[in-house]
């Protein structure tokens, strides 16, 4: 597949003066030497704590901030030099509430921003139409968005952003805020995007939202990326060594050290509870410990077992933690 966003080596720094003759007080770096491609049809998610550079990266990409260094192109277009090119094949979501006309009702918000892009009239009624549709607000379309719940409101902004039919999409944060269910409708609907061949950046505190929607993953840290790779690979590079839970007998006899004499055998802990004891065991070839444990543990003295898998949580505490 092609690159539909390529960045090399991009920076931005961010000048504050001060004075009566506008001194430099100081130069804050929001963006330093980041490299990543991004494929047609991928969801690519930008992870990292508040401050890390992420929005700065995206507004570079949709033409509204300038790079202070580093190549850039979208659609094969510079977006600081041909915004023109590129703006009406993307479109650009925020999270929160406040990017509609409250007043106005769905449908005529999105008539309004199809007239901004200056979408066809002769597709522009049926445009609306599907895309009220795709949001599940079809049966609200007359209504004002003020009497919309948060969730609505936010479905009825990914509409807002398909109104030209972007070929990418970028979206900052989009289920913030939201309750769980109006966040797995949203997830659905980007869910959705993908199958239609839509590629979408995505800026997300929810390790696991990331996790479900995106293809690959890049993290960053104070304006670097310190990771980058698929959601599957970025999860190996945690290290090699997996926890298996053991859920056994709360009576049973344990003689841990003996048990745990083992050298694929990192760490244990054992946590007790009511009816059972769960027995948390870190190794480096869980199938063999697994093997070792079931051996030399009394009969049905083991009610169950789970490996537990990294996630991109672990990966965030790896790279993204303080």
């Amino acid at each position: 597949m092609e690159n539909v966003i390529e960045v090399n080596n991009l920076e931005r720094d961010y000048i504050y003066k001060n004075g009566v003759f506008k001194k430099i007080q100081r130069v804050t770096r929001a963006i330093d030497d980041i490299t990543f491609n991004v494929k047609r049809g991928e969801i690519f998610g930008l992870l990292g704590p508040n401050g890390a550079g992420k929005t700065t990266t995206i507004k570079i990409l949709t033409t509204l901030l300038n790079p202070t260094k580093g190549n850039v192109k979208v659609l094969g277009y510079e977006p600081h030099k041909e915004e023109k090119k590129i703006r009406p094949f993307i479109n650009f979501i925020y999270g929160g509430e406040r990017n509609l006309y409250w007043r106005l009702s769905a449908k005529d918000n999105l008539m309004y921003f199809s007239d901004l892009y200056k979408v066809n009239k002769n597709v522009k009624e049926s445009r609306i139409k599907e895309l009220l549709h795709l949001v599940g607000l079809e049966n609200r379309a007359d209504e004002r968005v003020e009497n919309f719940s948060k969730g609505m409101k936010q479905r009825l902004q990914i509409a807002k952003g398909l109104v030209n039919d972007p070929e990418i999409l970028f979206l900052d944060e989009p289920t913030i805020g939201l309750d769980p269910v109006g966040a797995k409708e949203l997830r659905e609907i980007i869910t959705v995007l993908k199958n239609q061949g839509k590629t979408i950046l995505l800026t997300t505190h929810y390790m696991f939202e990331a996790e479900q929607l995106c293809d690959k993953v890049a993290f960053m840290k104070k304006g670097k990326i310190v990771a980058l790779d698929t959601t599957e690979n970025i999860k190996k590079q945690i290290d090699e060594v997996t926890t298996i839970e053991f859920k056994v007998c709360k009576d049973i006899n344990l003689n841990l050290k003996k048990l745990m004499k083992d050298e694929l055998v990192v760490d244990y802990s054992i946590e007790k509870s009511e009816a059972y004891s769960i027995l948390a065991v870190r190794s480096m070839n869980p199938f063999e410990t697994i093997k070792r444990f079931l051996e030399q543990m009394p009969e049905k003295s083991i009610k169950g077992l789970e490996i537990k898998e990294h996630s991109l949580e672990d990966v965030y505490i790896k790279y993204c933690g303080e």
